[in-house]
């Protein structure tokens, strides 16, 4: 197939683009600027110069593909407290996606999560902004677009991570001397190595039926205060826990996230796709140290 990557030059792009590649896909991935192109370009794709403000670019770019999978989203706006903004342009982003592909039976796989029934976990997710795009790109499945939900964890690790949770809760760790967790760090983070996401993209793009919810931790669920004593101890600090009312205090913009606590069960994702992960857990990736080489 012909596959339109939005994200293409990312974290979780750098596993999915040659994940597709190997697999025989052509890819396109969207480059925002020369360093994205020529990271895109070492992945062995194709590279389609645009950014989020051309939507008429990025109908055409899905127009003329066989299948979408859409893993951009603005971060940079997110890091600085506009994660409303950053949901509000993807959520637009999206719905020209869909119109592009609407009434052709294409793949549009994008990221999110479906309402599950259960309150304490749909309050979860319908807490997350960007909870109104993933209902939308649902409901592209009635509008004749083969439309698949990935739901990928919290926590996205490899060599690659220089954004994602982890390096988030070192860099504070690194400029307050302490590695905190929220009360008694019991919350759990589902989490995947990238490598098996980039997987499950792939045969998310090929097997999985429309309108379809898909789950990408390979960990349901990891206690954060585990996670912030592998830092502690890579780190030479102390693990401490951090009162609630001191949460954005000493966490940031990052606050509402360190108290994260959810779980994704993926036994039905394994069984709809035939997935096998095979890279390490989050802990033994830590272990590996590459995450406290830099910085």
């Amino acid at each position: 197939m012909r596959v339109f990557v939005t994200g293409a030059s990312g974290h979780l792009g750098s596993a999915v683009v040659p994940e597709l590649l190997e697999a025989g896909h052509h890819v396109t991935g969207l480059a925002r600027s020369d360093a994205s192109a020529a990271v895109i370009k070492e992945l062995g794709a194709d590279v389609r110069r645009g950014d989020f403000t051309d939507l008429d670019g990025l109908r055409e770019a899905a127009a003329e593909a066989d299948a979408v999978i859409h893993l951009a989203f603005n971060h940079d706006t997110l890091a600085a407290g506009g994660f409303a903004d950053a949901a509000a342009t993807d959520h637009t982003v999206v719905r020209a996606l869909g119109d592009a592909l609407a009434g052709t039976g294409k793949a549009l796989v994008g990221v999110g999560f479906k309402p599950t029934g259960i309150e304490a976990v749909d309050a979860t997710i319908n807490a997350n902004p960007r909870s109104a795009t993933a209902r939308m790109l649902a409901e592209l499945a009635n509008e004749g677009v083969r439309s698949v939900l990935v739901g990928v964890p919290p926590v996205v690790h490899s060599v690659r991570d220089r954004h994602g949770f982890v390096p988030t809760l070192i860099g504070i760790a690194r400029s307050t001397g302490v590695s905190g967790y929220l009360g008694d760090g019991s919350n759990l983070w589902p989490a995947a190595h990238a490598l098996d996401v980039g997987r499950l993209y792939r045969l998310a793009l090929e097997k999985a039926p429309a309108g379809a919810q898909v789950h990408a931790a390979t960990e349901e669920g990891v206690p954060v205060r585990e996670i912030a004593e592998a830092i502690a101890r890579h780190l030479g600090v102390p693990a401490v826990s951090i009162p609630a009312q001191r949460a954005e205090e000493h966490f940031g913009f990052f606050a509402t996230f360190a108290g994260m606590n959810l779980t994704m069960p993926n036994a039905g994702t394994r069984r709809l796709l035939g997935w096998d992960p095979v890279h390490p857990g989050l802990l033994a990736d830590l272990e590996e140290g590459h995450y406290f080489t830099t910085g």
